[in-house]
């Protein structure tokens, strides 16, 4: 008699929904750009959400982001200049201030009640340009625990995309798996699941232990948003902090920003920034652990286990978070 194959069970999966599904994108901060790329008096385009978008700072440096294309004939506004505080559009002269509203037309006709771009919500943070995808933010960038006249930064652009959404990468953080298994990182005892710190917009959690060299660690480690990766604390008894936010230019494509911050010390130049470089290098390696995952992996959370409490948690938190798309009309 012969046998019966088995046939597997197909996994049941709740997957958050994707970037730009239905058209809209989670309401988070983004990172547009690093803030030196854009100078006082100077306009730059960008891609995001899948659209275009503007950066332009007046002369006293603050910077806003807006829709890129003019609503007059659909000129990019990237190839415009700065006039007076406003960007003006290369094909007729119009001009936009910093709050999206047409301040003067080229001909000198008056300007229509519609001559308007999209003003996205502004910061400048970690040595970044962000934007929030929608109306008002939904929270505030984070702040680290120290006075920051005290620190010293070292903050860049990884030189590789990620063919992936910013939230896939996420993913790594509550995955406590992961964080054991890939990164070579022996906790304190069991995992901290129970320890976690949820709200509305973020999770954060406390990891002890050591890496696998035997340095010491003791860090806050969370995600704010679907696109900022937060982390401080001691390393080998040192004090640094570490912020990766991530860039969307289009669905399934992340940009990957690090800032890192260490408290100066006068009496030890040298010292403060070979600690810079250290941590900084060593959060390149960690990018370059996940990098080869990430590219190839067909992301489909199903088959879970108990040390997976707080991912499916946080699988749960990704499926209920606020997704909008206001620009959508006047970014593409």
């Amino acid at each position: 008699m012969n046998a019966v194959a088995e046939v597997p069970i197909p996994r049941r999966t709740l997957a958050p929904p994707k970037e730009g599904e239905d058209g809209l994108f989670t309401q988070s901060w983004y990172p547009i750009c690093l803030a030196e790329e854009v100078g006082s008096g100077e306009v730059k385009g960008f891609d995001f959400l899948g659209g275009r978008i503007i950066v332009m700072r007046d002369a006293d440096g603050r910077p806003s982001v807006l829709s890129a294309y003019c609503p007059h004939m659909g000129a990019d506004l990237c190839t415009g200049e700065m006039v007076d505080g406003a960007v003006r559009c290369p094909f007729h002269f119009w001009r936009y201030g910093p709050d999206g509203k047409c301040v003067a037309t080229g001909s000198g006709d008056p300007v229509p009640p519609t001559a308007k771009l999209f003003a996205f919500p502004t910061a400048e943070k970690y040595g970044c340009i962000f934007a929030f995808n929608g109306t008002e933010p939904l929270f505030e960038l984070p702040d680290f625990p120290k006075p920051p006249e005290g620190l010293v930064w070292k903050v860049g652009e990884w030189n590789i995309r990620m063919p992936v959404d910013p939230w896939v990468i996420c993913c790594n953080t509550p995955d406590m798996q992961h964080i054991r298994v890939v990164h070579g990182i022996e906790l304190d005892g069991e995992d901290p699941h129970k320890e976690v710190r949820w709200t509305p917009h973020s999770m954060t959690y406390n990891l002890k232990g050591a890496m696998r060299d035997g340095t010491r660690l003791d860090y806050e480690i969370g995600i704010h948003g679907t696109t900022i990766y937060v982390q401080h604390g001691e390393l080998g008894g040192r004090w640094f902090g570490f912020v990766a936010p991530m860039g969307l230019p289009q669905p399934g494509v992340t940009r990957l920003f690090f800032a890192v911050a260490v408290e100066d010390d006068p009496s030890d130049p040298e010292g403060t920034k070979a600690f810079l470089d250290a941590v900084y290098d060593l959060e390149i390696n960690v990018a370059t652990e996940d990098l080869p995952i990430v590219e190839h992996a067909r992301f489909k959370p199903g088959t879970l286990t108990k040390s997976d409490r707080t991912l499916a948690r946080f699988f749960q938190y990704l499926r209920e978070y606020p997704r909008a798309n206001p620009a959508g009309e006047f970014i593409n």
